[in-house]
């Protein structure tokens, strides 16, 4: 197979989860980082000394921008083993792995893309946003399957989790009324909870900033629906066992309420659970926050032109 037939094969939706319009906004926007990225790995290489030479010069790349970004998006939607990838180009695994590295930094850097043509980056963004919209911010955590650590390494408890009782990484979703992601952060291990993981990320501080915003979350964010209750709306309290039949059915009504206006956080969940590496991801842990943030991207921008 040739190059041109593998990009060819590779540029299909199927492979890579996007449409070739999508595709080729993308390489366009990612050209002037990628070049900036290469010049300063270039610089460090020099040890700090100027060019010798014009830019271009010495051997051709062998994969091209849109090829590094093809393989990469492959291995998001497919979790392709680089050797695989490696086959359709003809190329040795490495250089797949290199471009995958380059690559990947530079999707998680993008943001997230809104209906308004602003891309979020922050989750200070996201509340300034909703602010400004009049949005109410449906939020809800993700844990993703990831491999034990090894025997007596310190911390190894930390990534399991008490709900799926498994080793896992998880990561808080922000998505509007409509399901479309906004926001993925506060990518942390598995035994934190959803509640603690948010805090480490300054929620607290940003709803007394934004006091105009609501949240909308399940029951593991209670205490901070406890911390704020005008602007955290949680499910409401199970009543006691002897509560009359009117309480109940007027618990259960208000459950299935709230439960209704929160169900977009899911869809939302869902859309990026179908790439593959993140049902269950073998790779190193470290570089799990990036993979979110660069496929919850990647949904956002499909999800904007809703």
């Amino acid at each position: 197979m040739t190059i041109k037939t593998a990009r060819a094969a590779l540029a299909h939706s199927a492979f890579t989860g996007i449409s070739r319009n999508h595709l080729d906004r993308l390489v366009a926007e990612l050209a002037a980082p990628f070049n900036a990225a290469r010049e300063a790995r270039l610089h460090r290489r020099r040890g700090g000394r100027a060019r010798r030479r014009w830019s271009g010069g010495g051997r051709r790349a062998t994969l091209t921008l849109r090829d590094r970004v093809l393989v990469t998006l492959a291995w998001l939607r497919l979790a392709l083993p680089h050797q695989a990838l490696a086959v359709f180009y003809g190329v040795d695994r490495s250089t797949i792995s290199t471009a995958v590295r380059q690559i990947l930094p530079l999707l998680a850097g993008r943001g997230f893309a809104t209906p308004t043509g602003v891309r979020l980056h922050t989750l200070a963004d996201v509340l300034a946003y909703a602010a400004a919209e009049g949005l109410v911010v449906r939020l809800d955590g993700t844990e993703i399957q990831v491999r034990r650590p090894s025997a007596h390494r310190p911390g190894r408890r930390a990534f399991v989790s008490g709900k799926k009782k498994q080793n896992t990484i998880k990561a808080t979703i922000a998505s509007d009324a409509r399901g479309r992601p906004i926001w993925a952060g506060a990518t942390r291990p598995g035994r934190m909870h959803d509640q603690t993981a948010m805090r480490t990320e300054g929620i607290d501080d940003l709803l007394d900033w934004y006091r105009e915003v609501k949240l909308l979350v399940d029951s593991g964010y209670r205490g901070l629906a406890n911390d704020h209750p005008d602007q955290v709306i949680a499910p409401p309290l199970k009543p006691k066992k002897d509560a009359a039949p009117e309480q109940v059915a007027a618990y259960e009504n208000a459950r299935k309420a709230q439960s209704s206006q929160r169900i977009p956080a899911e869809h939302a969940i869902a859309s990026i659970k179908w790439w593959r590496t993140l049902q269950r991801f073998t790779g190193r842990r470290d570089t799990l926050p990036d993979i979110i943030r660069a496929v919850t991207g990647l949904a956002a921008d499909r999800a904007a032109t809703w």
